[in-house]
């Protein structure tokens, strides 16, 4: 229009160069992260946890300073990965997350919580409303990558993460079941909606390795993930085995102690966002 001024926010005509407003949300100006990494699932039970938890230990070892935001705020289990139980502490400038034996930053709302198996019952937007104060509110400390641990599905949270965090990709977990054809879809549908490029899949429990003869036993059946891989037009990252010892570093708060090395296509993906 010849008589536009340029601010968008004064103006109320719906013409074809009205700009689209950002909902980004402001980083806590006391905080710095360069690249934020989110990880997805379509649906819950496939290992997302583990997987940003073995990332974030993967990154950490390349040198980069690292930090897990839990945004699954109704089964937060990131701090219990790192041995993780409280905030650093707090000053009139925000929140200081918790931090690991190895230094890698972790916020959750466990962290909150008078007790952490205390349930969070809240309604979606105050949800996505904690969600976005762990970006505005927290004083994440020089991090390089922000690794993101997404509830499941395309609800509330993923939205709000999408659309008020700046993602620069995500990485999708999955699991070798009949259903992982819909459940990549979905992931990478929203990814495509929000403008965010997706990474890779990761395949978890892709098979169990039989201690006596070493043999890799398919437990959830036949793999699909190179066909829905090739239908996407997605690398296939990494294919994690079934592997009690990761359970158990998880449960003791050890994941800083595993072995990473099967993520390294995964980690190199998440350096090159």
């Amino acid at each position: 229009m010849s008589s536009c001024n340029g601010n968008c926010s004064s103006c109320s005509a719906n013409c074809s160069e009205r700009k689209k407003e950002s909902l980004l949300e402001n980083l806590n100006p006391h905080a710095s992260v360069k690249k934020v990494i989110a990880v997805v699932s379509g649906k819950g039970g496939v290992g997302k946890s583990t997987v940003t938890s073995m990332l974030a230990v993967a990154m950490a070892r390349e040198g980069k300073r690292v930090g897990v935001l839990d945004a699954d705020i109704t089964g937060p289990s990131v701090p219990t990965a790192f041995g993780v139980t409280a905030p650093q502490g707090a000053c009139e400038d925000g929140l200081y997350p918790g931090l690991s034996r190895t230094g890698i930053q972790v916020m959750s709302i466990n962290l909150l919580l008078d007790d952490p198996a205390d349930p969070v019952v809240w309604r979606g937007p105050v949800i996505a409303g904690a969600v976005k104060q762990f970006w505005t509110d927290v004083i994440w400390e020089d991090v390089d990558y922000l690794f993101v641990d997404m509830p499941p599905g395309t609800g509330d949270v993923p939205l709000t993460v999408f659309q008020s965090i700046p993602v620069d990709g995500i990485v999708i977990v999955t699991s070798p079941q009949d259903l992982v054809s819909m459940i990549v879809g979905k992931a990478v549908k929203m990814a495509g909606l929000m403008n965010v490029p997706v990474l890779g899949i990761v395949e978890n429990y892709s098979y169990l390795r039989c201690p006596d003869c070493g043999k890799k036993i398919e437990v959830f059946g036949k793999s699909h993930i190179d066909e829905v891989a090739e239908k996407w037009n997605l690398p296939v990252l990494a294919r994690l085995p079934i592997d009690p010892a990761v359970a158990e570093a998880f449960d003791g708060g050890l994941m800083e102690t595993v072995d990473t090395e099967l993520l390294s296509s995964a980690t190199e993906a998440a350096l090159n966002a």
